[in-house]
């Protein structure tokens, strides 16, 4: 198929490679004349404004929208919009709010335009691996995409006896305009409380060699060798696992980080759209916490707690250790 993509980072520029491979036409605009000259050396075609590239398009076009999520997008879509003609699909695979996906599709719909949000998994290791996709929008128009989302998934999964599914090779339409970054959305806030849970095990691994534990209960343990372990027929190997065993096998201590833990906005909606569904969520909510907390340097709320001991029971701030061997 012959496709456009609009933003050439480390996602979309991966993704148009994945798609080059596969045997697809691709034409590429990004802001960055570097990033698209790169695409060109891989086998795309350049555009230099989103006007060429839509020009360079057939009919029935389509653009799929792969820059920050947010006023970038929001502006991406909006020209695009004007430049495009009834029929033509407009993309979104970046994290963007469901709503707004819904609130896009009845905008484009006005105009004659379709529109399609794809959750998409993968990462800097989507070129190789694949990417997970989660498709919101019109059923015809997705499935006439199908090509693209097939080339970009992982492929075929172990159970080939299972009865056909795109969803086991990767991708799946999972409903209308903001069904499918409403489920990534999920998907994010999970992959919080996932990788909350495993930073909280190790920590106790590792404080386990501390000198705060009584000698006869005291470990030094290697925990690359744990993680790799794990890894091997245990309930909880997993992706980030195998993630994990790799920043532990270059750093055994993770000294090369700061601690300090940004999010990237699903988190936080997936918590509201829990208030909103009344359903509690306290995993998910305490790991997005948590990150909020990772970046607060003596935290003004910590400096009440210490002083309103002080107050009520005279107990006197102990010295902060960097904690375990």
């Amino acid at each position: 198929m012959q496709l456009g993509m609009v933003g050439l980072g480390r996602m979309g520029g991966n993704m148009t490679r994945r798609l080059l491979r596969g045997g697809h036409e691709v034409v590429v605009y990004d802001q960055s004349a570097e990033a698209v000259d790169q695409a060109e050396q891989a086998g795309a075609n350049g555009a230099s404004t989103l006007h060429g590239l839509v020009t360079t398009l057939h009919p029935p076009r389509s653009v799929w929208v792969m820059v920050p999520a947010g006023d970038a997008t929001e502006r991406a879509v909006d020209d695009l919009s004007g430049l495009l003609s009834p029929g033509d699909t407009v993309i979104d695979g970046g994290n963007t709010y469901f709503k707004d996906d819904v609130a896009r599709a009845e905008r484009l719909s006005a105009r004659g335009l379709h529109y399609v949000d794809v959750g998409t998994s993968g990462g800097v290791w989507g070129l190789e691996r694949g990417y997970c996709m989660t498709i919101g929008g019109p059923a015809e128009v997705v499935e006439r995409l199908d090509p693209l989302f097939d080339t970009l998934a992982p492929g075929p999964g172990q159970e080939a006896s299972a009865p056909p599914s795109t969803a086991r090779r990767g991708y799946v339409h999972v409903g209308p305009a903001g069904a499918g970054h409403f489920v990534k959305m999920i998907h994010n806030g999970i992959e919080y409380g996932m990788m909350q849970a495993f930073a909280e095990g190790l920590e106790i691994l590792r404080e386990s060699g501390s000198d705060r534990v009584d000698p006869r209960h005291r470990y030094d343990l290697d925990l690359h060798a744990i993680a790799e372990v794990w890894r091997h027929g245990s309930v909880v190997s997993s992706w980030l696992l195998d993630l994990l065993e790799i920043a532990l096998r270059e750093d055994g201590d993770l000294s090369a980080y700061s601690g300090y833990v940004q999010d990237s906005g699903e988190g936080r909606w997936t918590v509201q759209t829990a208030i909103e569904e009344d359903v509690p969520a306290h995993v998910l909510t305490a790991s997005l916490f948590t990150r909020f907390q990772s970046r607060q340097e003596q935290s003004y709320a910590m400096r009440v707690l210490s002083a309103l001991r002080h107050q009520f029971g005279g107990h006197v701030e102990q010295q902060k250790t960097g904690g375990g061997p």
